[in-house]
């Protein structure tokens, strides 16, 4: 990801996501409510934990929250490829084919400032937290914890995932336990 986000440049998509009508800058897209697209990788582990990272402390958007491995799809960049490019950059996981995915699903989500596709992928490897390599920038620590305890931290109150209150996280949990 560009470090420089405001000059981010992003793809728009027509509101049912069939038709690429142009592009903008990431903070244009954002604040004009554009429709864009992002990726979203769930990476399972052998004993079938899910990695969650903790977002640096200087990101702009929920610093500090415990989320997966995601991010925006680049100008002219297909889904797969950013999860590939997002699991490289921000885990330095490397080697990855398209293969090595598989497609969950796409959620067309609309929430304040973010109107976008997100592209659902799953991961499933044999790497341990002393494999990876952080991108100091995006994540601050990793941790592997079991669906049961992924579950008792989406119902938390105050939740320090970033994705627990929205609408396709139990779609996407139930999807994954199919393939594990």
């Amino acid at each position: 990801m560009n470090d420089n986000q405001d000059l981010e440049m992003l793809d728009v998509y027509s509101e049912d996501n069939k038709q690429r009508i142009g592009i903008a800058e990431r903070g244009v897209v954002h604040y004009f409510n554009l429709w864009h697209r992002e990726v979203a990788c769930w990476i399972i582990n052998n004993n079938n934990e899910v990695l969650l990272q903790r977002r640096s402390a200087s990101k702009k958007q929920q610093p500090n929250k415990l989320a997966i491995t995601a991010g925006h799809v680049d100008l002219r960049e297909e889904p797969i490829n950013a999860a590939i490019r997002e699991i490289r950059e921000e885990l330095g996981i490397e080697n990855i084919a398209e293969k090595d995915l598989i497609y969950i699903d796409t959620f067309k989500a609309e929430n304040k400032n973010n109107y976008h596709y997100k592209y659902v992928y799953l991961l499933k490897t044999q790497k341990k937290i002393s494999e990876l390599t952080m991108q100091k920038s995006e994540v601050s620590e990793l941790i592997y914890v079991s669906f049961d305890k992924l579950l008792e931290m989406i119902s938390e109150p105050k939740s320090e995932l970033t994705f627990a209150k929205h609408f396709y996280t139990p779609l996407i949990i139930e999807k994954i336990k199919e393939f594990l």
